[in-house]
């Protein structure tokens, strides 16, 4: 395979990826940005809404990240940097995954704090960022 197949194909695969991980950001940011319009966000303590909007802010940023790369190439492809595009998306792809883990967190924080209390607001959360943490970084950098 020369270069230019291998950035061919490196080029699909970063899109593939991000075909995956869009739209689920974009339903959690369009979820989140109508959360304080519901009838139960009055009862929400000032914990829950500093969570909450963490949460939305993480969101946002990762929707950023994960259209990043169409922009780059958008702006980029008629220079024929390709080896650019494909370095700066998986950065780009890299950090809106980062902000969508922190940000399912979040959100399942917010969630759980508002529906329990005492230890399964940690726990279950906790869980949740143990699988993240394991399964999207730990293992993928280990590859074991």
């Amino acid at each position: 395979m020369n270069e230019e197949e291998k950035r061919d194909r490196q080029m699909m695969e970063l899109l593939n990826e991000l075909r995956v991980a869009l739209p689920g950001v974009q339903f959690l940011l369009a979820f989140l940005l109508t959360v304080p319009f519901a009838n139960g966000f009055q009862r929400v303590t000032t914990f829950e809404k500093t969570v909450f909007y963490a949460a939305l802010l993480f969101t946002a940023a990762s929707v950023v990240f994960l259209i990043a790369p169409s922009a780059t190439h958008r702006l980029r492809f008629h220079e024929g940097d390709r080896t650019f595009v494909i370095e700066s998306a998986n950065k780009y792809l890299i950090a809106g995954l980062t902000c969508l883990a922190i940000a399912i967190v979040l959100a399942i924080t917010m969630v759980t704090s508002f529906l329990y209390e005492h230890w399964i607001v940690i726990a279950g959360p906790g869980a949740i960022a143990l699988l993240l943490v394991v399964f999207w970084f730990a293992r993928p950098i280990l590859r074991g």
